[in-house]
């Protein structure tokens, strides 16, 4: 493969060489001159409607948006005359003047992109007259709230819902002033086929688009006296809470985590992950019985298998391919596992009335919110988890806490579900169900330990990424998927017989549980210099190369539930608790 050529151009004085086919901005951002960006997105929105980057090109007739724009040899570049200066702020301030300028109680305040532009282009009067129509707030999602008035038109969320996600429920309508970003005939998010991603609150770089708010539901509950108030916390939590308190992309805070809940004030903090080791149990028990008893298997015997994990991806399937509803397996999801346990395993070792325990999710995930709603999801009379925090959410709880979480100890999470395997962990990184799966059904069908636990196969941050196996001398075919788009493609080709697979992990979200859309939301000049996905990834595999037990079916709490409860994998009491059913959706 030949070299890809090189150019020399010049960048407020200095040299910088760049790839052939870069814009203005990739080249400065080589040469680590910073322009500032606000509808811009690396790989996603690459539009150059805002006019924010815009710069003076020597010989130009006009200034040029440096996001679009290609860079050339010999192009002589500035980013900083007073010319461009007093362009950008006229340009912010006609954005300013129909944005709905109440910071102080935005949830994005102190970290809003168009916040931060003010500051940096020292913003202090806006001379343009508000348009004074304020659109009506869309709230009915369980998932995701709209508010139209802080929208600045930047079209990141159409762009990844359209281009990424492949679901297109939202787009740009109107002209002019009327301009604005919806649903079809003004519907809201939750009359559409909208999934509940979220991967529009992540692009969006101010606050038009948010979680629906949970946070006073869980604080009354906790107020509540005869209330027993327990929280479980997802795998991918533990390497991005702490970057909302100051610490490094992928930085683990499990233990500050504990600690942190426990000060709150919940009865019981339990980590997801131990429920992730349960979901393999039953789930790679179904994938072992669908694979060596075909249509005798008790979940029906379709192959390929499809994790269910991602409440995202399952409601893009009943909403899109309907026909690919029998190859869902069963099993609930792990934090829906771990609420009918709660209500019913852990109520009779408390002796509490399961009506009585409150159980909230801590999720990485915009869709889990969807999730708990849902209501075939409540085997014990109840539903199986009563409220789903985000991980901003979690932050905000914290800090309303006064707890200064960065200070906090280490502190373990409680008994009995207190341990968790490294396959547990790994759930929060795309292929990490496949793996935590592949230990566990490798060693039960072959009946000897592994001498490898890991899958590199499945590892990484491609879009889909395909192997073949051979477990005890039968080969299996894999696939992992990680985005809706890629999904499409996935799916797409085993219809037209071009693909064939035994076992397939698809999540959401691109990455995985990673960026999944109650994630902090990192700017887009951050994403532009680290790939976030991998850095968080490997904060999980970090900790699971740490632990002492790394394989689901060698969890001792797994093992004394299954004694003591539930009797086997699959068996009548864990289908009544731990399986369910999915539907076809019409869509809009």
């Amino acid at each position: 493969m030949s070299e890809k050529k090189m150019i020399t151009l010049t960048i407020n004085n200095q040299k910088i060489t760049a790839p052939e086919g870069s814009t203005i901005l990739d080249a400065a951002q080589l040469g680590n001159i910073d322009i500032p960006t606000l509808c811009y997105l690396k790989g996603i929105n690459e539009i150059g409607s805002c006019r924010i980057c815009i710069v003076e090109v020597k010989g130009a007739r006009t200034l040029i948006p440096a996001c679009v724009y290609p860079a050339s040899d010999g192009m002589e570049v500035f980013t900083n005359t007073y010319k461009v200066r007093r362009a950008r702020k006229i340009n912010l301030e006609l954005i300013l003047s129909n944005h709905d300028r109440e910071c102080l109680t935005c949830s994005r305040n102190g970290h809003c992109e168009l916040q931060k532009l003010c500051d940096d282009l020292h913003m202090r009067s806006i001379r343009f007259k508000a348009y004074d129509k304020k659109l009506p707030l869309d709230e009915m999602s369980p998932s995701i709230w709209r508010n139209p008035n802080k929208c600045v038109l930047c079209r990141r969320c159409t762009s990844v819902c359209k281009n990424v996600q492949q679901v297109s429920v939202i787009d740009t309508m109107g002209r002019g002033f009327d301009t604005k970003v919806g649903c079809s005939f003004d519907k809201s998010l939750g009359e559409v086929d909208c999934i509940n991603c979220g991967q529009c609150i992540t692009a969006c770089p101010v606050a038009a688009l948010k979680e629906a708010d949970s946070l006073s539901e869980v604080r009354a509950a906790l107020y509540e006296p005869q209330k027993h108030v327990v929280v479980q916390v997802a795998p991918a939590v533990r390497v991005t809470l702490g970057e909302i308190f100051g610490m490094p992309i992928g930085t683990r805070v499990t233990g500050k985590i504990a600690a942190a809940l426990r000060r709150i004030g919940f009865d019981g903090v339990f980590d997801t992950d131990t429920a992730a080791d349960l979901t393999i149990m039953e789930e790679g028990t179904e994938f072992i019985q669908r694979l060596t008893k075909g249509d005798k298997s008790p979940s029906g015997g379709k192959l390929p298998l499809i994790t269910s994990c991602s409440p995202g991806w399952v409601k893009f399937c009943e909403y899109n391919y309907p026909e690919f509803i029998e190859n869902l397996s069963t099993a609930k999801s792990p934090h829906e596992m771990f609420g009918a346990i709660l209500k019913s395993y852990y109520a009779q070792l408390k002796g509490i009335d399961p009506k009585d325990i409150f159980v909230v999710s801590i999720m990485p995930c915009t869709a889990k919110k969807f999730e708990a709603g849902r209501e075939e999801l409540s085997s014990t009379g109840y539903p199986d988890v009563d409220a789903v925090l985000t991980v901003r959410e979690l932050a905000k709880l914290i800090k309303s806490h006064g707890i200064r979480f960065e200070k906090l100890p280490d502190e373990n999470f409680d008994d009995p579900f207190g341990e968790a395997s490294g396959a547990g962990v790994i759930f929060g990184a795309t292929g990490g169900v496949m793996e935590a799966a592949l230990r566990t059904v490798s060693e039960v069908l072959e009946n000897k330990p592994l001498e490898r636990l890991e899958f590199t196969a499945v590892r990484g941050t491609q879009g889909i990424k395909e192997a073949s196996l051979t477990i005890a001398g039968q080969t299996v075919n894999i696939a992992v998927v990680s985005g809706l788009g890629n999904a499409r493609e996935l799916l797409d080709n085993i219809k037209a017989g071009k693909a064939n697979y035994h076992f397939i992990e698809i999540m959401a979200c691109p990455g995985g549980c990673v960026t999944g859309g109650g994630q902090p939301v990192i700017d887009a000049k951050t994403q532009m210099d680290i790939d976030v996905k991998a850095v968080r990834a490997q904060g999980l595999y970090d900790e699971d190369e740490a632990l002492t037990i790394r394989k689901s079916h060698e969890n001792p709490a797994i093992k004394k539930l299954y004694e003591e409860f539930l009797g086997e994998p699959c068996g009548h009491k864990s289908h009544e608790l731990l399986h369910t059913h999915y539907k076809a959706r019409d869509k809009f």
